[in-house]
């Protein structure tokens, strides 16, 4: 167990939201260790600086995590709390996950202009503007909403929705995760959710992970009190199937991920039958793959070989060549990106 002489900073993005969920850890924490100190600092990433570019021509999650890695790596801060689905896949040499607190509701919301009408996507008229940064959402959405038009948006969510609701602004409406504007304390904007099949949300949507240097002990035993075993299975049997499909954060690929027939030992999660569905799409909607594997499960080894499996199946069904148009793509559109600057 840590010492009491030790004090730990925990470190995120500088955005509200990052803050919130920084202090949600710190809080949880703090209320299982009474006696330790708990600090907080917090930093801007690449994601943050650069705001200008579509998050599909930037690149990987990386841009969220690089800078405070290493912070981390230098020992300035002890552990970094991010959005898991902010998270890339494969750590750096020296990291690793020590904790995954329990899941807010994972899906997709639709928010609506302030002072419209409309209740649902299939409300909004033809030619409508949605906005989202995410090629996921959008891949998905065009399948069952060839008329709606998509737009990107960037900024945090307080910024993102003062350009939907001004006056002059062109979005009828936004999809975001719900999971943030809960936290944000602003659930009443969502107009409704919007979910699986018409939309499968991101890997780890809802999530929220704790990174520690591998060879931190104390943290390592810190985090065991934080992390929610039903969570941690699902997010790391998503994480799995992403890490196989070699998709980053603006990659087409959705997920949806359940667990029964649960057993717990002495409150350790034991045994579980995990389900998960995951699906690719191609940005304009035309090709889609999906499949769903169900398994009982006696482990996390066991949650992400299911991910994997499913990974491999989808691959083997088309979703690699999808993927491999996609990547193409991305170069072209990045070189195309340069040249005009």
């Amino acid at each position: 167990m840590a010492s009491n002489s030790r004090s730990f900073v925990l470190a995120s993005r500088a955005s509200k939201l990052a803050q919130i969920q920084t202090n949600i850890v710190r809080d949880g924490l703090e209320a299982a260790f009474p006696a330790l100190s708990f600090g907080t600092s917090f930093m801007s990433t690449e994601g943050d600086k650069n705001q200008s570019q579509a998050l599909y021509l930037l690149g990987g999650k990386a841009l969220w995590t690089k800078e405070l890695e290493v912070a981390l790596k230098e020992n300035v801060v002890d552990m970094l709390v991010h959005s898991l689905k902010d998270v890339p896949t494969t750590l750096p040499h020296g990291c690793e996950l020590g904790a995954i607190l329990e899941r807010e509701n994972p899906v997709d919301s639709l928010v609506v202009k302030q002072g419209l009408p409309y209740k649902t996507l299939e409300d909004l008229p033809e030619g409508s503007v949605v906005g989202t940064s995410s090629v996921r959402r959008v891949a998905q959405l065009r399948r069952s909403f060839p008329g709606l038009v998509f737009l990107d948006v960037r900024g945090n969510l307080n910024t993102r929705l003062a350009k939907l609701d001004a006056p002059d602004g062109p979005y009828t409406a936004l999809i975001l995760a719900k999971a943030g504007l809960v936290r944000l304390g602003m659930g009443d904007r969502v107009t409704t959710d919007v979910t699986a099949p018409i939309l499968f949300h991101a890997v780890s949507q809802g999530a929220l992970g704790v990174e520690i240097r591998a060879d931190d002990q104390e943290a390592r035993e810190l985090c065991k009190m934080l992390t929610h075993q039903e969570t941690q299975w699902k997010c790391l049997a998503e994480r799995a199937l992403l890490r196989e499909l070699e998709g980053g954060c603006s990659v087409p690929v959705g997920v949806s991920t359940s667990l029964s027939q649960i057993d717990k030992s002495a409150g350790e999660l034991t045994r579980a039958t995990l389900t998960i569905t995951g699906c690719v799409t191609s940005l304009d909607g035309s090709l889609h793959v999906q499949d769903t594997l169900s398994q009982e499960v006696e482990s996390i080894q066991g949650a992400e070989e299911l991910g994997r499996n499913l990974a491999i199946k989808l691959k083997s069904n088309g979703a690699k060549a999808i993927l491999d148009d996609i990547t193409q793509d991305r170069r072209k559109r990045a070189r195309e990106a340069e040249t005009a600057e």
